[in-house]
């Protein structure tokens, strides 16, 4: 399992490095990256969304908005998985960001995300994740679109 979800989140790194790069973004494979319904939990509160139609508008919106805020690429600093039954895992990745910016020049930005992952028939999905202040982080730094 642990195989399966480290691929899993290298797929979706790769995802999002494209769509920060200018292709497409691939909402297909984003929106089959979560379950049915999924929990956020951050500062700002608990949102509850479901994996539907408007999730599907919203994944290209949310690449462009990261475009917008400078990002270039985004990588996994590092993962820690621990699997909590046959079918259910915590997955803790550091992101590592580099963002361009306005100056021209370039910084990283490090934060943590807390994964909840379940797979079932060999598909991993996430059905929860909790995230510290990535709104705050961006602008204490200058990096927020439009500041």
């Amino acid at each position: 399992m642990k195989e399966q979800i480290s691929r899993f989140f290298n797929d979706y790194v790769s995802r999002f490095n494209a769509a920060l790069q200018g292709h497409e973004p691939d909402v297909e494979g984003t929106v089959g990256s979560f379950a049915g319904c999924f929990v956020e939990a951050s500062p700002a509160g608990i949102q509850c969304s479901r994996n539907d139609e408007r999730f599907r508008e919203a994944v290209p919106k949310g690449f462009a908005y990261y475009r917008e805020t400078g990002m270039m690429s985004i990588r996994i600093g590092s993962r820690i998985i621990t699997q909590l039954d046959a079918y259910h895992a915590m997955v803790k990745i550091h992101w590592q960001s580099v963002y361009c910016r306005k100056d021209g020049g370039r910084e990283e930005v490090g934060f943590d995300v807390h994964y909840f992952v379940q797979v079932l028939q060999d598909q991993p999905r996430i059905f929860a994740y909790i995230t510290g202040d990535e709104q705050k982080a961006l602008e204490e730094r200058g990096l927020l679109p439009g500041r």
